[in-house]
Formats: structure tokens, C-alpha cells, sequence
């Protein structure tokens, strides 16, 4: 745990409430201070939702600290229970409320004795771990929970008869998780897969006692979705494929893996028609990576960083699909380090695991790619430096939440990601254009780190040399000159600095 003024992953009670605020008819109630209750607005916003978001703060107020959180905790819960009549009510604290170290599993037990409704206590360690493992960590309990009480009341059904499947991990705020998931539903559908169960987005807790029907499950995105998986399997002998259909290499990829595995089981199928017929026809992407278009864009440099999936799937998808070199890549989970530095081996130069966006931000003015594919906090950074960056994962602003029809996983994503990384690096010339057709061009390039120190000066005919460089190369241009100027210990950038530093670099 540590203060920061920005995050890539929140704290952990927003993962527990983008799990519960999933389902169909399960109400979180949240025990924490006003300031810790802007998860309502925060999902209103970006989901963009009609039903309002079903989690209540029960506010821990002086009142709270002189009396106890007792009374007040389980009459919310019980008046919820009689307003709302969920299936299950889950109560998390805070990182701020926890400091309390009150017995809310107690709170939980009495409460349960009034209401209709099951109760859950969210049991994640708030001080240990961040929103991406409470969301895993919480799917999974409340899975256990309804297969541990299926199985006491001997309710569980048997396996279907054709080929079926759950997919696991389709959650609130997830990036373009709503697209992936219709995307996959479409592709298991033309692969002739049933789909069994589809957690937790949407989903009635009561029907979870349904997932042993299932021949397999899938788990799309790491984050959120594999301890359940590993649960099914191992109370129910349950394989699972956790293989990211995303760009065309790891698509086929994925489903060849689905083939091997429902003939494992005793279906006899053969998906290569349709792998072939999908790249060829229904993907743009693979003609595009053959075209002068993408041909341009081979030996250009970018770096990529974002969550596990997202980034270790878009480094590949660069490197084998479209011969861009990456000189970086990374992910700020790093409790997901080693699996994360096998997938990316041998398609990058360097691999960063950090959490710190002072940091990334400094590698990214240091190496000074053509584009930049990362989060939001990289779309950030990537302005200040005049670096176009495509946004690729989570964490997200609204524009990543866009209305119409754009999936990143199936054959479908890899046309939104050729578009993606297509448009990423040609609107780098934009300013190149502006200049020609009589534009204007206000933006200033950064020094060398974006939490580098003072800035150099330059003098008159220098300023006026640089103002005669296309935009879109001018920023570098200046980067590359107060590098060498702070090298050479120059305080003052002057023509003649100028012209040593092009030489130098030229040589």
C-alpha cells in the first residue's frame, strides 16, 4: 500500500465492486468514509448504464467512531435487503475503513440471520493486493460460495450433450469487455459451442450451481477470471483455455486449442476451414499486414504497456503480424511477472514490470518511439511529447467506452487493431500536413524526461531555426539537441550548438 495521486490499478474494494455490481440482482454495500463512495459516478459515467448502480455506502462518520459500525452496517444491509430483495448482499471496507479492525464477519452473521437475501463478507486483503486481484479473488468466492451450497443440496446438473462452454471474466469497466464478449459468443456459435454460462456480467448467482455443465471453460483476460477457473478444475475436473484470441496468430491460435481439446473429450471436429476462411475473408488484418501500407510501418519503433493481457497480446501481435519493432514492452501487474516476461520472450528488447508512471513516462521521452500503445496514463504522456498512442488497456477514460461496435478480441478485433496501430503512427503527420496547407502548430516538446528538472534556454536565431523544422518532427529535434547540450554541460542552446548536435547525431 502506498499514497499516490495515480494509479494504474485502484484499491481493492473497486475490484470487489466491479465483480457484484456484474451480476444480475447482487447489491454491494460499502463500508468506507465519504471520498471513498465515487465508484457510482465513476461506472454511471463510463458504462453508460440505465439501471443505476446497485452499491450503497454506509458511511463511517464521527457518529460511527464513537459508537461502533455495528448497528449502522447491519441496518443497511437488512433495509436493502427488504427494498431491493437481491439474491446476495456483499459487503467490502475499505482500505481507510479497514484501519478500524472491526469484526465484519460478524456484522455479516447477524445480518444474515434478518434477511432473505445470502450475505458475503469480501475476503481480500485490502492492504495487499489492488483492484485487478480483489475482482479475481472476489469471482471466485462467490463461485465457491454457490457450488459449495449446490453441492450440500445435491443440485448439480450434468454435462450437456454437445460441446458448450463458460466464459469467465466479462466484468464492469472491463476495456471493450462488452464488445469481446459478443464477439466471442459470435465465434463460439460459428464453431458449433453452446454457451453454458457467461460470468459475471449479467449473470443470476443462482444459475452459477449451472457452470459443471459446461465441457470447458474460458478465461479471455488474465485479470479477472482465472482463480475461478482453477477452482472448477479443481473441484470438478473442468479444463479451461486462458489463450486471448487477439490478433490473427494467437486467434488460430486459440481455437486449434478449443479443436484439440472438445476432441479430447470425445466431439470430432476440425476448425482449419474455418481458421482459413476467417483470415482470408472476414479479417482485413492479414491482407493489411501484405500491404504497402503496413510495409511502411515495418522497423518503426513503439513501445507497449498496459495490463497483462492487453500487452503481452499486442507485443506479439506487433512484432509477428506487422514487423514493428518493439523496443519495450511492460505491465504494472507485477504480481503477474513471470508469466508475463514468457509471453513477450523474444519479441521485444527489454521487458519493464513497474507500477510507477513517473517511471514509465521517463522510458518512453528517453527511447522516443514513432507511437505509443499503452493506457490512459500513456495517451498522457504521449501528448505531452508530441507521440501519437493508441489506447490498448486499462486503466480507460469514456472514449474507451465507445457505443458503437468495437471488439479487440476475434477475428473482428484485428481489424480494430489494425486500424489502431495504423492510425497511431500516420496521424503523426499531422502537424507535417498543417504546416503545408498554412496550419498552425502551438505544440511544445518536452525535455528529455517528463520529470526532468530545468529547462535549457535557447537563444533568438536558435528558437527561430527549430520554429523552421516540420512539426512533426520537431519535437524530437529539440529533445535530441538539449540531450546533447546537457551532455556537453551547454546552459545556452545556440545555432552552433544546434548544428554540433545534428552532426553528432547524423555520424
Amino acid at each position: 500500500m502506498k499514497l499516490a495521486y495515480w494509479m494504474y490499478a485502484g484499491p481493492a474494494h473497486i475490484g470487489t465492486l466491479r465483480v457484484a455490481s456484474s451480476f444480475k440482482n447482487v447489491h454491494a454495500i460499502m463500508h468506507a468514509p465519504l471520498g471513498d463512495d465515487y465508484f457510482n459516478v465513476m461506472r454511471s459515467m463510463l458504462e453508460r448504464d440505465r439501471d443505476f448502480t446497485p452499491v450503497t455506502a454506509s458511511v463511517v462518520d464521527r457518529h460511527v467512531l464513537a459508537r461502533g459500525s455495528q448497528e449502522k452496517v447491519v441496518e443497511n444491509i437488512t433495509r436493502k435487503d427488504r427494498e431491493e430483495k437481491p439474491d446476495l448482499v456483499i459487503l467490502t471496507p475499505t482500505c481507510t475503513s479497514s484501519i478500524l479492525q472491526e469484526d465484519l464477519q460478524n456484522f455479516v452473521s447477524r445480518a444474515s440471520i434478518e434477511t432473505e437475501a445470502d450475505v458475503l463478507l469480501a475476503d481480500v486483503n485490502h492492504y495487499r493486493v489492488n483492484e485487478l486481484q480483489a475482482s479475481d479473488r472476489t469471482l471466485e468466492q462467490i463461485v465457491t460460495f454457490y457450488m459449495e451450497k449446490a453441492k450440500c443440496n445435491n443440485i448439480l446438473t450434468k454435462k450437456t450433450i454437445k460441446p458448450s462452454v463458460n466464459i469467465i471474466g466479462a466484468v464492469s469497466l472491463g476495456f471493450h469487455n462488452q464488445h469481446d464478449i459478443s464477439e466471442l459468443k459470435r465465434l463460439f456459435q460459428d464453431l458449433d459451442i453452446q454457451i453454458n454460462q457467461v460470468i459475471p456480467e449479467n449473470a443470476s448467482v443462482h444459475d452459477l450451481k449451472k457452470l459443471p455443465s459446461a465441457w470447458f471453460n474460458f478465461v479471455p483476460y488474465r485479470e479477472t477470471g482465472l482463480m475461478t477457473a482453477l477452482y472448477l478444475k479443481k473441484e470438478f475436473n473442468m479444463p479451461y483455455i486462458d489463450i486471448t484470441p487477439m490478433g490473427i496468430v494467437q486467434t488460430a491460435t486459440s481455437i486449434r486449442s478449443i479443436e484439440k481439446l472438445v476432441n479430447a473429450l470425445g466431439a470430432n471436429v476440425n476448425y482449419e476451414k474455418y481458421i482459413d476462411e476467417q483470415t482470408r475473408f472476414i479479417s482485413q488484418s492479414a491482407w493489411f499486414s501484405r500491404s504497402i501500407d503496413c510495409q511502411n510501418l515495418t522497423g518503426k519503433k513503439a513501445i507497449v504497456f498496459g495490463d497483462s493481457t492487453h500487452a503481452a497480446a499486442m507485443t506479439r501481435i506487433l512484432h509477428q503480424e506487422m514487423g514493428i519493432h518493439v523496443a519495450w514492452c511492460g505491465t504494472y501487474c507485477k504480481y503477474d511477472e513471470e508469466w508475463f516476461r514468457e509471453q513477450v520472450k523474444g519479441f521485444c528488447d527489454e521487458v519493464i514490470i513497474s507500477d510507477d508512471h513517473g517511471l514509465i513516462g521517463d522510458l518512453i521521452a528517453k527511447t522516443e518511439p514513432a507511437a505509443i500503445f499503452g493506457t490512459q496514463m500513456e495517451r498522457h504522456i504521449g501528448k505531452r511529447l508530441n507521440i501519437p498512442c493508441g489506447v490498448i488497456s486499462s486503466p480507460v477514460h469514456i472514449q474507451n467506452f465507445p457505443l458503437s461496435y468495437r471488439p479487440f478480441l476475434g477475428y473482428e478485433g484485428t481489424n480494430q487493431i489494425a486500424d489502431l496501430v495504423y492510425n497511431s503512427f500516420t496521424l503523426g503527420m499531422e502537424d507535417h500536413l498543417l504546416e503545408i496547407f498554412g496550419g498552425h502548430d502551438t505544440t511544445e516538446a518536452l525535455s528529455i524526461g517528463i520529470s526532468a528538472g530545468e529547462s535549457l534556454n535557447w537563444s533568438d536565431e536558435a528558437q527561430k531555426e527549430l520554429s523552421k523544422i516540420p512539426g512533426f518532427v520537431r519535437g524530437k529535434v529539440k529533445r535530441n539537441t538539449e540531450k546533447f547540450a546537457r551532455d556537453c554541460s551547454r546552459n545556452l542552446i545556440t545555432l552552433e550548438v544546434m548544428y554540433e548536435a545534428k552532426e553528432k547525431i547524423s555520424s
